[in-house]
């Protein structure tokens, strides 16, 4: 995978992080310099659980999936990762190994600062810290919404509160088209809401029966957001 020339940190500072806008040039060229630009292949591990963090990721290109292999060998999907976002960010903090792992969910690029670096801005700059916690606070209440839905919620009202989460972020960061689509395969899919590739399967093609959605390959076209709503239940 070709890694692009340009890589500095300014072009991250409208990102949805908010971090590094609170740098001044000086950390920016700084941290320009002392950081390390990795390209990974689909599929490819970036960290695994189990293993002691030495940095922090910085998602540049692509996307990134973390998950825990469950006992069954499944992999339960914990969260998706888009372009500016942080990745490895809690392990960092609480100074705890890796509670999942991270691999490329397709050919990503991502930007490695090390952990010294890190710290070193955190004191620097007490808004990048206040930035921190606000990332943290959404990670947190993201992963409450996701335990209650899947402790509760029956998977047909899973799937249409997952995709229309995905649809809203890849939406977000995709290239311009005609219409926003997800691009996701059905395992990713089942792994997110926990369920069998078979069910989402199925589930997705009521959907496009139904005309709520379409597809075109593994790429998903949400064509009623209204009665994915409904189906979703976020009205209630």
């Amino acid at each position: 995978m070709k890694i692009p020339e340009e890589m500095d940190c300014e072009q991250c500072r409208s990102g949805s992080q908010n971090f590094f806008n609170k740098l001044d040039n000086t950390d920016l060229v700084f941290i320009n310099h002392s950081k390390s630009v990795q390209s990974y292949k689909k599929g490819q591990t970036i960290f695994s659980e189990g293993k002691k963090p030495q940095g922090v990721y910085c998602l540049r290109e692509g996307r990134v999936k973390t998950f825990k292999h469950l006992n069954d060998g499944r992999e339960q999907i914990t969260r998706i990762v888009f372009p500016s976002e942080f990745v490895g960010l809690k392990a960092i903090l609480s100074g705890n190994l890796y509670s999942v792992s991270a691999s490329a969910l397709e050919d990503s690029v991502v930007c490695f600062i090390k952990q010294t670096d890190f710290f070193q801005l955190m004191l620097k700059y007490p808004d990048c810290t206040k930035s921190l916690i606000v990332i943290l606070s959404k990670l947190l209440e993201e992963a409450e919404s996701r335990m209650v839905s899947l402790s509760h919620k029956p998977v047909r009202q899973r799937l249409a509160e997952t995709l229309l989460f995905l649809n809203r972020s890849f939406d977000s960061t995709a290239p311009a088209c005609s219409l926003p689509y997800i691009n996701l395969t059905r395992s990713d899919l089942a792994n997110i809401i926990g369920t069998a590739p078979e069910t989402v399967i199925r589930l997705l093609s009521e959907f496009k029966e139904t005309n709520i959605i379409q597809t075109k390959g593994r790429k998903i076209f949400l064509t009623d957001i209204h009665r994915l709503q409904l189906t979703a239940r976020l009205n209630d």
